[in-house]
């Protein structure tokens, strides 16, 4: 059985915060005081979060199966940390691959494995860095940024992160995103990330990166130099047959339906292989729907009503 470990982190001086907040009454600015108030109420503790066991990792294997390069490496490091005490911080990741694959659901699972938060920031909506490093105060409408919102109002030091499609990200040469990810990146200078609406400093070296890109053009050399770059393939038709029992199984445990057989049919598993894990949990309610319906206690490939156009789609998440 895996315990995940925790011990405490500090992500922010609260002294620093009382004198901030001094000079936000003075400034009679409500919204901000009010925001420092929140802070000390939070205090500047966060739980650092490690899995007892370098086991920990294997549900992802089975999860998501072609995730099996990431994972090892994962694995291993996690062992290093395991074996010296130290906490589970590696350097940020980049999965790059089709869309579909399955990036964003790796993401999501590998903050639950690790006991800990999950924040998503779409790189493609992002038309300015001000989403992830915040606003000036003084602007209308001004607040902090997502990894700030992360640290002070979670409950963590290391949620894990996940920049989705960050070659698509734009802005301006006021708030360009990817200049704050130079900083946030990169271990040294992410122990004093500065957050303009809060305009203090925020311990983010203990985030875990994870980002995802369809393809490495547009993202700058310099900034792939600070990524662990993996290329995740499409699910093989047996790890997407896997993938399909998965899905099946938790509707089932959702669902309390114990009367229904446990696994798929062959036949089944072949209706279900080309489609993404997404689609494969409306497939199946659907057909569980017609199944119970007709009294069966098994799914026939007729219960399995897939569009043929979506069919054609890579498996993914």
């Amino acid at each position: 059985m895996t315990i995940t470990l925790a011990r405490q982190h500090s992500v922010y001086d609260t002294k620093a915060v009382e004198s901030a907040q001094e000079r936000a009454r003075a400034m009679k600015s409500v919204e901000l005081e009010a925001f420092y108030e929140n802070m000390l109420e939070l205090g500047g503790e966060r739980f650092l979060t490690t899995p007892s066991t370098a086991d920990a990792l294997d549900p992802l294997y089975e999860d998501c199966p072609n995730f099996g390069e990431v994972l090892d490496d994962l694995s291993r490091y996690l062992g290093l940390a395991l074996a010296g005490g130290a906490s589970f911080n590696v350097m940020p990741v980049l999965l790059l691959g089709d869309p579909g694959v399955g990036k964003t659901h790796f993401g999501k699972r590998l903050a639950g494995v690790l006991g800990t938060e999950f924040e998503f920031i779409s790189m493609n909506a992002l038309s300015a860095g001000f989403v992830i490093t915040g606003s000036s105060s003084s602007w209308r409408g001004a607040k902090c940024g997502k990894v700030a919102e992360r640290l002070v109002r979670g409950r963590f030091a290391n949620p894990v992160v996940l920049l989705d499609e960050v070659e698509k990200a734009t802005g301006s040469t006021q708030s360009d995103p990817m200049a704050a990810l130079y900083q946030l990146l990169e271990p040294e200078t992410s122990r004093a990330f500065h957050d303009e609406f809060i305009d203090l400093d925020l311990d983010a070296s203990q985030v875990f990166w994870v980002l995802t890109a369809n393809s490495l053009e547009g993202i700058p050399p310099a900034l792939l130099s600070r990524m662990a770059i993996y290329e995740v393939p499409s699910p093989t038709p047996e790890q997407a047959a896997a993938i399909a029992q998965k899905v099946y199984a938790g509707l089932l445990k959702e669902l309390k339906l114990q009367q229904m057989e446990t696994g798929l049919s062959d036949s089944v598993l072949d209706k279900l292989s080309e489609i993404s894990p997404r689609e494969m949990r409306k497939a199946l309610l659907d057909g569980l729907g017609f199944a119970v319906a007709a009294g069966r206690s098994g799914l026939t490939p007729e219960d399995v009503r897939v569009k043929p156009d979506v069919c054609k789609r890579r498996i993914g998440f």
